[in-house]
């Protein structure tokens, strides 16, 4: 399968702003892609690329006043399969968990793993461990909270979720990571694209949220918000919470004026089919 990724995402500046963006697809993506995934800044500006301690590919570069614009189009070849499932994934004793993803069992800034350890073992204590243990977490979270865009706001917490039941994706992802945590199953967050492929159309597109756990030595997705397997998702960032993967960071005030996402299946033509080989073949 091949899926057409981009964004259109523009900003009003008033003063010379330096800014971060993730918008690159996840460097463990990287050999799937078709055409170059470059983010084209409009009014021109020097950028520099590096790798933050999450393993993201990051963009940095200096905003001058005005208006700028991101802009991308890109091509990807994904397997077309949902994302795995393992049944009989077994928890790995916090013991023998990589000391680099220690910091995925911890607080963070919306995950308030302290807050929660009781709760989460009078909810999930009596559930086996391991997949079922993670299955009965998303299943909860997707049952007790209600979807609702104009709910949104960014300082809203996994308690604040918890108390409230209400939010968007990212707030169901911080309550399920959270109540991970508190069990002791290493969870991080991840943002990507996942676009309506296999289900029905589901409005204006946007990049998404959903989280990852570790279990039986690697790591698997997972997805409170749509608590079923689903077909083309593709990762640009992970972190210990929303905070880490902002799709983009300024350092000054920055205006959003435009945001558009896309990410469609494409039915090559045959006749294309071979040039699409010899891309894949040069990367």
């Amino acid at each position: 399968m091949l899926i057409r990724l981009g964004y259109d995402i523009q900003f009003d500046i008033p003063a010379i702003t330096p800014m971060v963006a993730l918008l690159h697809v996840h460097p463990s993506r990287e050999p799937d892609l078709r055409k170059p995934d470059v983010i084209a800044i409009d009014p021109a500006s020097d950028a520099t690329e590096y790798i933050d301690g999450f393993g993201n590919r990051c963009t940095r570069f200096v905003a001058q006043p005005g208006l700028i614009r991101l802009v991308n189009s890109t091509l990807i070849a994904d397997s077309g399969l949902p994302d795995e499932v393992n049944e009989h994934a077994r928890e790995v004793p916090v013991g023998d968990v990589p000391n680099e993803y220690l910091s995925y069992l911890l607080n963070s800034r919306y995950c308030e793993v302290d807050r929660f350890s009781s709760i989460a073992f009078d909810l999930f204590g009596h559930v086996s461990p391991g997949w079922a243990r993670v299955q009965a977490i998303c299943d909860w979270v997707n049952a007790k909270v209600r979807f609702s865009y104009p709910h949104a706001r960014p300082t809203k917490s996994a308690l604040d979720v918890y108390t409230e039941r209400i939010g968007v994706c990212r707030d169901f992802q911080h309550l399920a990571i959270t109540f991970c945590r508190a069990m002791n199953i290493p969870a991080r967050y991840a943002t990507g694209y996942l676009g309506d492929i296999g289900v029905p159309y589901g409005g204006p597109m946007d990049f998404s949220a959903w989280f990852e756990v570790y279990l039986e030595d690697r790591w698997w997705t997972m997805d409170a918000r749509h608590n079923t397997p689903r077909i083309g998702r593709v990762l640009m960032a992970v972190g210990r919470d929303a905070s880490d993967v902002a799709i983009t960071t300024s350092f000054g005030e920055a205006n959003l004026k435009h945001f558009s996402v896309v990410t469609d299946e494409v039915h090559a033509d045959p006749a294309e089919e071979p040039a699409i080989a010899a891309a894949s073949a040069d990367q």
